[in-house]
């Protein structure tokens, strides 16, 4: 019977191993802290976890692979939010015992505060939006490491992108001492080395967006003035399942576009938005909302009125904010965005069709492959 009784575990992960404790329900620790490494918990678990027992577990960045291989052993594994255990949990004493015994007795009072646990497909594809973004950030610093050569030696910079392949024989023919010009040819070939692996990522996402569960999605996305296919993966790699958010508002909320409140007594101010959720989301919607505002009649007329009493910045955050709220609605009631121009609908589906040669990959002409996003989107009736 005591081995019955339901046990509350709490891991304290790090780099190298896991401190491990437990409490039963009446916060009575049954299982004394203790460490283990990682190279062993995988023989570790299977012999002490039970299957009545519950599992605590920070998020971090190696928590997934722990989580898959605990869940098959116990009834429950939490993943909880650190920065919400931490203000729940603040101590001047902190160890990892000690960490570890808060999470068990924090699970076993129902007050951890959990964090969505993203499956596989969710998992690769937040992977592979992020590794997109380190290779940016920087074929980034290396462009302007050569902005920085021209300003250095005050050099007339070349018309356009000043790292184009068609300026190469022109960064061959300016006067430059030897060191300088060997940082400039391997600032050069890593572009020429990041670039290529940036296309790759690109064709990588370009056929993940034909494959289950983001082809249901995808051209409700894209039919979206301002939203190309590498935004459309990153806001889908960042929601997940758009029916964790029962509002609007809640997703919002999640990209940290909401407005901060402030409220004491009767007097009650809003301030700049919170930037507490997923920064991702967050950056990829304001690239959204300045594209949309560029190409789309009304997403224009609205900037021109915010623009002129908000400022710019101010004005692009509200149009980002909206856009978020529409594609609430398109991805939860599966709609056709009523601004959207079905010209401008069309063009954007032939690309996704043409761009990597996806429709071949279907099986598909370019014009099959259109039809059917347009009919899933509900511009056109189905044959």
């Amino acid at each position: 019977m005591r081995d019955a009784e339901p046990r509350f575990v709490g891991l304290d992960l790090h780099r190298h191993d896991v401190m491990v404790g437990a409490v039963n329900a009446h916060q009575d620790i049954v299982l004394t802290p203790e460490r283990v490494t990682l190279r062993r918990f995988a023989q570790w678990a299977p012999r002490h976890l039970r299957p009545t027992d519950q599992v605590a577990i920070e998020a971090t960045t190696n928590t997934w692979a722990l989580y898959d291989l605990i869940l098959p052993h116990v009834a429950k594994v939490v993943v909880a939010h650190p920065q919400q255990v931490r203000l729940i949990a603040s101590a001047k004493v902190k160890h990892d015992k000690r960490d570890a015994l808060i999470l068990a007795q924090l699970l076993a009072a129902n007050l951890l505060p959990e964090v969505w646990v993203p499956p596989p497909p969710v998992r690769q594809l937040r992977s592979l939006i992020v590794h997109r973004h380190h290779l940016a950030t920087h074929q980034r610093m290396a462009k302007n490491r050569l902005r920085g050569v021209l300003f250095r030696f005050n050099l007339p910079a070349p018309p356009g992108d000043v790292a184009s392949p068609a300026h190469r024989a022109w960064w061959q023919s300016i006067s430059l001492n030897p060191v300088e010009r060997l940082r400039v040819q391997h600032d050069l070939d890593t572009l020429d080395h990041l670039t290529a692996q940036i296309t790759e990522v690109n064709a990588s996402l370009a056929h993940l967006s034909v494959c289950s569960p983001w082809a249901a999605a995808v051209p409700f996305l894209l039919q979206m003035p301002g939203i190309g296919l590498v935004s459309a993966m990153t806001i889908l790699s960042a929601i997940g399942d758009i029916s964790r958010f029962p509002t609007p508002k809640h997703l919002v909320g999640y990209a940290g576009l909401g407005a901060g409140v402030r409220s004491s007594g009767q007097t009650t101010r809003s301030g700049p938005i919170t930037k507490s959720g997923r920064g991702e989301l967050r950056t990829a919607l304001i690239q959204v909302a300045w594209a949309a505002a560029r190409y789309s009649p009304y997403w224009r007329e609205g900037f021109s009125r915010l623009a002129p009493h908000k400022g710019p910045q101010k004005a692009i955050t509200i149009l980002a904010r909206k856009i978020l709220v529409v594609i609430w609605h398109v991805l939860t009631h599966r709609t056709m965005d009523r601004h959207a121009d079905p010209a401008q609908v069309e063009r954007a589906f032939l690309k996704w069709a043409t761009d990597h040669r996806l429709a071949t990959s279907q099986g598909v002409s370019r014009t099959q492959f259109v039809q059917n996003a347009l009919v899933l989107v509900g511009f056109r009736p189905p044959d």
